[in-house]
């Protein structure tokens, strides 16, 4: 359906997408490689939606976009992160680009994870800080900033379809744990096996992508 169009996938994909991708990316280097593509070359984004819409925000550009995305970022709460820059009006914004563009309106910072950390430690640090920080994004990365910055304040978003609680975390990610982890080492187990021909075809764009960030 897109013949003339290069893919440009999310690095979360599998390697079976990969095989298909021209370049893929993090939220941390998306921004830059679409900036190194031709202006007038048709691009399809995916799977982030709300990644590639920020990208198309900040670029001009019109990809086409993959309707789908991350369901942590996908259901943080309009009128929670409201509520808590009511109450904390002091507070920075840390937003994910990940995030719904109703979010991402009113942060003050946009960037991945590392980035947003990054910012945290910065602003922490100086002799001006603001000590508050109203973080959206899964709220694991909450221990990092606070061991980080143990002075600051850091205050994460609920979501949206569980408001009473502070936290939105993702349920896969809590599946890595240390138990899982030591059976992988111990036992290797849960071996995933790619074939050739795809393993073959998926680096390609991982590649690519290392050259151009």
């Amino acid at each position: 359906e897109h013949p003339n169009h290069m893919v440009v996938s999310y690095v979360n994909t599998s390697a079976a997408v990969k095989a298909l991708t021209d370049v893929v990316v993090t939220s941390s280097n998306a921004l830059k490689i679409v900036k190194q593509l031709p202006e007038d070359q048709p691009i399809l984004f995916g799977p982030d939606q709300n990644l590639g819409g920020y990208i198309n925000k900040m670029t001009g550009r019109k990809m086409d976009l993959w309707n789908g995305g991350c369901h942590v970022h996908a259901r943080f709460s309009e009128e929670g992160l409201l509520a808590l820059k009511a109450q904390y009006p002091n507070a920075k914004v840390l937003a994910h680009p990940e995030c719904k563009a109703t979010i991402l309106q009113h942060a003050d910072v946009i960037g991945s994870t590392q980035a947003l950390l990054n910012y945290a430690i910065a602003n922490s640090l100086s002799p001006i800080a603001n000590s508050q920080f109203i973080v959206v994004t899964e709220c694991g990365i909450l221990h990092e900033m606070q061991k980080a910055c143990p002075e600051a304040h850091f205050i994460p978003v609920p979501a949206e379809d569980n408001s009473k609680l502070s936290c939105n975390e993702c349920e896969y990610m809590r599946m890595c744990t240390l138990h899982n982890l030591h059976d992988c080492l111990l036992n290797e187990s849960n071996e995933v096996l790619v074939a050739e021909e795809i393993a073959k075809d998926a680096i390609l764009p991982i590649q690519r992508m290392l050259e151009m960030s």
